[in-house]
């Protein structure tokens, strides 16, 4: 068989449908193949790495765009896909020039919702 018919292996894609949490559970478990401890630990990372770029991202401008794609790339990876999307606004918003400031507003406002749910979730 060639390597083109081979059959692949694709990870799931995140939902279609909006989900009423800042996290997608569901998405958290099966990057995690279920193991909750590391569901948490992953989330405690998550948590302090978001806060620590966002406050890169105010104090270094420059690096914002670099900043906002590491944050996006990890927001994925946990299923804190508004967290992700807003990244990818404020990546946009760097490259056009135009709405940094609101871009920017609103992945702190969706990081806020994040961390939150995360610390519900975390409580002992």
């Amino acid at each position: 068989m060639t390597p083109e018919l081979q059959r692949m292996d694709w990870m799931p894609s995140p939902p279609l449908a909006p989900i009423d949490s800042p996290l997608d559970l569901d998405h958290l478990s099966r990057m995690t193949l279920g193991d909750t401890e590391l569901e948490r630990e992953v989330l405690a990372m998550f948590a302090e790495q978001a806060g620590r770029l966002l406050a890169a991202m105010a104090a270094s401008p420059a690096e914002a765009g670099a900043l906002a794609h590491k944050l996006k790339g990890s927001a994925r990876g946990i299923g804190a896909f508004a967290v992700a999307d807003a990244a990818t606004s404020l990546e946009s918003a760097i490259r056009t020039g135009h709405g940094r400031s609101h871009a920017f507003a609103a992945l702190n406002e969706a990081v806020t919702e994040a961390r939150a749910a995360i610390e519900v979730i975390l409580k002992p």
